[in-house]
Formats: structure tokens, sequence, C-alpha cells
């Protein structure tokens, strides 16, 4: 397409085009303009998103160490019950409590913070979630003797930390369109699984080395603090509801405390007007601060059109009273109802086995509490491993199911998701996953029952947490995929399913263990899991679009 324009004194011009880069491949939103010039309109093609492919990769990376915060700040609990029961002078079951309670506030917080995010913006609500996450950090350190405060702070530090996830994903449909996504997902997910593999690792080394859980809480607090400076200095505001594409100019809070240092110094000590200094703001907004290019280079002019992803942008947020029940209705349509089980399914039935792995080579394989935390390590490896796996399979089947849909996935053109197969894209393999899976999950609880060598079930450790990953990752991104204006808000619901289901798992984990054992346990879940997640899948496949279209045509989303 020629995209020529004419300048003020008649010549014309051509546009630098943007650079192709892979993650930025597809999905432009096309804009058609008149003016004097071109009195029949001409189509004009705005890119899904603006931020430059170095970004792109340092966000992937900056998401996955934020969302340590849920996954890290979970597991390096679970080496430390026992020590927490001695030292707060209370039960075991006591101290499960607040597990429980801290996967309930797992699954509420995020429906709160996620929908919040999408009007106000990701960058502020980073910015207060981490900062609940730092202060609850602060008092589990100075916290010495007291359960009741125990609970109180854990619970705060769920609620800080438990949106990192779901607002993760919000900015990664931000900033990468559907086709891509998987390139982002897969390493994003692969640094954020560190969390299984090395908190139950500093959990059972802080108690071999100190015996006190303080220096677990202070892990968490350094990590806290971390992440606050990071999100401060370097994370760009991408919601598209205040900077479009990410080429409107971010402003106050919305700008990284670098862009607005760096714009107070020049003004200050160049004497450059407010215009200027705004001028140097927009151009260092689109990068997040990092080697900025001016906005003239990218060949994009925002056009006031009501396709335009920029136009009535301002780069400032709206803040509107945080409202749960949108992501609660999402729950109950027949296409996301299939969805968020598959998410939640996989989900519980690894934190079930994450929650037994102490009770299982502890009392069990006789394993002393540094082993049984580096027994974590299995699980984790696959966990690093699904999520490496599951971006790769992710795109490779969208270009298949876009090919075979007659789509064009090569060519810098939008793809109408309104009409295109996501769902069919999305679930390939999915099945066979689930089957080999049955037999995985329930063969890892007649290993432990029998008590075989303990190489067995951490091999079946490693294929059940890259399964999981897999089929988790898969249908988190599904469910933002349908719903593209609110991401958050459909995070939020993918949140509240798989924590509900887990806090119901990790609550009759014991009483059904002491009733029936293990292997009975793993059976039914592996059975469960399996033959209702195949049943979902070939369901989805068969009616998702059909299903999604009339949702769509009855005027139903995300609010």
């Amino acid at each position: 397409m020629d995209k020529s324009t004419l300048n003020s004194e008649g010549v014309i011009e051509k546009p630098e085009l943007l650079p192709e880069e892979p993650l930025q491949e597809l999905e432009t939103t096309r804009v058609k303009t008149q003016d004097a010039a071109n009195p029949n309109g001409s189509v004009e093609e705005f890119p899904h998103s603006v931020f430059s492919n170095s970004m792109i990769v340092y966000l992937t990376f900056l998401l996955g160490y934020l969302s340590l915060a849920s996954s890290l700040t979970a597991t390096i609990y679970f080496p430390i019950i026992d020590l927490l029961s001695e030292r707060y002078h209370t039960s075991v079951q006591a101290i499960n409590i607040t597990i429980t309670l801290y996967v309930v506030l797992q699954g509420i917080a995020p429906s709160f913070f996620s929908p919040l995010s999408d009007t106000l913006g990701r960058r502020p609500v980073f910015l207060l979630t981490f900062t609940i996450y730092l202060l609850a950090g602060i008092g589990l350190v100075a916290n010495t003797n007291s359960y009741v405060a125990l609970i109180l702070l854990r619970g705060l530090q769920s609620i800080g930390g438990s949106a990192v996830l779901s607002l993760a994903y919000a900015v990664v449909a931000d900033i990468v369109p559907h086709s891509q996504r998987g390139s982002v997902l897969g390493p994003m997910l692969a640094a954020t699984n560190l969390g299984p593999c090395i908190g139950p690792v500093v959990g059972g080394g802080a108690i071999l080395v100190s015996g006190n859980p303080r220096w677990c809480f202070a892990t968490l607090l350094i990590f806290g603090a971390s992440a606050l400076l990071l999100i401060g200095w370097t994370m760009p505001e991408t919601g598209r509801a205040v900077v479009g594409n990410g080429a409107v100019e971010a402003q106050g809070i919305w700008a990284t405390w670098w862009q607005l240092m760096r714009s107070s110094f020049r003004h200050k000590h160049s004497g450059a007007s407010s215009g200027d200094v705004e001028q140097v703001s927009k151009n260092s907004t689109v990068n997040g601060g990092i080697d900025p290019e001016p906005a003239s280079k990218t060949g994009i002019e925002p056009v006031l059109a009501s396709d335009d992803p920029n136009a009535g942008k301002t780069g400032r947020g709206k803040l509107s009273a945080p409202n749960p029940l949108p992501s609660v209705r999402l729950i109950f349509h027949q296409d996301t109802a299939l969805i968020l089980w598959l998410c939640a399914t996989p989900y519980a039935v690894w934190y079930c086995i994450q929650a037994s792995i102490p009770l299982i080579y502890g009392p069990g394989y006789g394993f002393n509490d540094l082993e049984v935390g580096l027994s974590f390590l299995a699980g984790g490896g696959g966990v690093i491993a699904g999520g490496v796996i599951a971006g790769r399979l992710m795109d490779w089947s969208f270009r298949k199911t876009a090919i075979e849909a007659g789509f064009s996935p090569d060519k810098k053109k939008g793809i109408d998701i309104s009409t295109f197969p996501i769902e069919k894209a999305r679930s390939t393999a999915s099945i066979p996953i689930m089957l080999i899976s049955m037999f995985a999950v329930g063969g890892y609880g007649w290993a432990v029952h029998t008590r075989v060598h303990p190489a067995i079930p951490l091999i079946l450790q490693f294929y059940i947490g890259a399964k999981c990953t897999i089929l988790h990752q898969i249908y988190s991104a599904l469910i933002v995929d349908i719903f593209p204006s609110s991401p958050g808000t459909a995070g939020a619901s993918n949140n509240i399913c798989r924590c509900t289901l887990s806090a119901v798992v990790v609550a009759i984990l014991q009483p059904v263990v002491n009733s029936i054992g293990y292997s009975w346990l793993f059976t039914i879940l592996a059975l469960i899991e399996g033959l209702s997640g195949m049943a979902a899948v070939w369901t989805l496949r068969k009616r998702g679009l059909e299903w999604r279209k009339k949702r769509i045509g009855q005027g139903i989303k995300c609010r």
C-alpha cells in the first residue's frame, strides 16, 4: 500500500515504515482518513504497538521478575510450616489456615485491581500493589511471636502480590498482537516459574542455617523493594485506554521516574520552555525511557478517527471505583466457563502436589528440611520447560489455524478475532496432553503410596509441572484473547476461579489423605481433571466460536 502524503509545500513524502520486528508482525489497525489533499480517503495503518522490540524483550523479563511476587511468596512458605508452628506456638492446622487465607485473597484481590488497571492504567496499579506488598513484608520481618499478626500480614502480602500475574497478562495484551503472544508469554512465565524452584530451597535453607523463618520474610522484603524500584524507574505505561498503542505521551504518575527526572533536569538547566519539556517527555515515553527514538521516526501520525487506537487518549488514566462484579459475571457465560475451568483445574492439581511435597518426602521418605526444599526443583524444572514449550506451541498453532481458516498470518494486516477460530488455535494438542496427564497424576499417587524409589515421583513431578503450565498458560492467554478491550478484567476472572478451586483442594487435602491415602486422592484428581478437561476442549472447539459470536451480538462485554 502506498502511504505517500503531501507536506505543507506540496512535496510528496514517503514516511519511514516501522522495521519488521518479529514481535510486531501482525494486527495493525486500519483507519480511513479524509483531507483536502486526499478527498477520496486513504487507509492508514496503525501497528498494534509502537514499543520497540528491545523494550518488549525488557518488559518480558521484567514482568517475569515481578510475577515472582505470586509464585515465590507462596512456595517459600511450604517448607517452614512446622517451624512457624513452633515459632508462633500454634498447630500445623492453624498455620495451614494462613495458607488457605492467602489463596482465597489471591483469588479475590485481582478482581478489584485488574479491572481498575483497564481504566486507570497498568503502571499506577503496579505501584500501588507493590507498595502494599512491601509494607506487608516489613511487618512480617518485624513480627516475632504474634499469630494474629502473621495471619493479617500474610493476607496483606497476598493482596499486594496476587494481582501481578493478571496485570502481566494485560500488559502483554497491550503490547503484542494475538499471533505473537506465545513468544512473550513463554519466556515471561519461564522467569515467573523460577518461584516454585527457588522458593522452597530458600525456605528449606533458612531452616537449616538459622532455624528462623524471619530470613524467608526478609528475602521477600528485599524482592519487594527491588521490584518497586524497577517499576518506578523503568516500567512504561502500556494501558491502551491511557496511551493507545504507546504513541501517546504518558504524563504525571503514568510516566517513569526516570522520564520525569530527566525532563525536570533538562528544563531546569537548559531553560527549555514547557512545550519543549513536553516534547522530550513524549519522545521518551514510547520506549519507556530506554534508548528513545523521536516519534517522527516511527512513520506514525495519530489520526482522530474512531478506529485510531490513539484517538481521545490523554496519557492519563481515569480513576473509577473498583468493581469486581464484571470479573464474576464472566464466569457464567458458556464459552468463558469452559475456558476458566481449563485454566483452574491444572493449576489446582499442581498446587495440591506442591502443598503435599513436605509431607510426602519428609515423613514418607525421611528427607531433611533442605532435601525437602530441593525436592521442589524437579517440578519447578518442569514448570519452566512447560512455559517455554507453551509459548512455542501457541504461536505455531495460531499460524497453522490461521492458514487453515484462510487468514494470512505472515502479512501486516489485522486478524478479526470476532470471526477467527481462536479457540481452535489455542487448544491444539490439548487432548493428547490431558490423556497422558491422567496416567501421570494417577501414577504419582500410587508411586508415593508404595514408597518406590524417590526418582520415580520426582520424574513424574517434572512432567506434571510441565503439562500443568502448558495448559494453564494456553487457556489463560485464551481468556484474555476473547476480551481484548478488558484484559485485566478477564485475567481477574481467571484468578478467581483458579485460586478458589486451589483453596478448596488445599483445605480438604489432609482429611482426604487421612481417609483414602495419596493413591486414591491423585487417582480421583487425575480422572476429574482429565475427563472433564477433554470434554471441555471438545465442546469449546465445536461450539466456542458460535457462543462467542452470540455473546458479542448480545453486547456482553467485561463491564
